[in-house]
């Protein structure tokens, strides 16, 4: 059974009350964070938060694929995605 989804709002509420932070100064913190983080996986860099993970842009190559419609071969083109690896202590402490 899923739990509930906790929504930027509601995680802003949460950071500012664990941080004694006003809300906007939590949401200037996250937005500031993600931005850093985007922006360095821009430059091809990996980020890593020790024992909670690391964020890295992986490289896909190019394949072909069928497509489920049609069942022809498609050409699927190389891209570079973004991956999440989780780290041991967020790990062992979800499991």
């Amino acid at each position: 059974m899923a739990g509930k989804t906790l929504t930027k709002p509601e995680f802003i509420a949460e950071v500012a009350k664990k941080a004694d932070l006003s809300k906007a100064d939590a949401e200037s913190a996250l937005n500031a964070t993600l931005e850093t983080i985007i922006a360095t996986l821009k430059k091809g860099n990996s980020v890593q938060f020790v024992g909670f993970g690391a964020f890295e842009v992986r490289h896909r190559a190019a394949r072909t694929g069928i497509n489920p419609k049609t069942k022809k071969e498609i050409k699927i083109p190389a891209k570079k995605a973004v991956a999440f690896k989780v780290g041991k202590k967020l790990k062992d402490s979800v499991a």
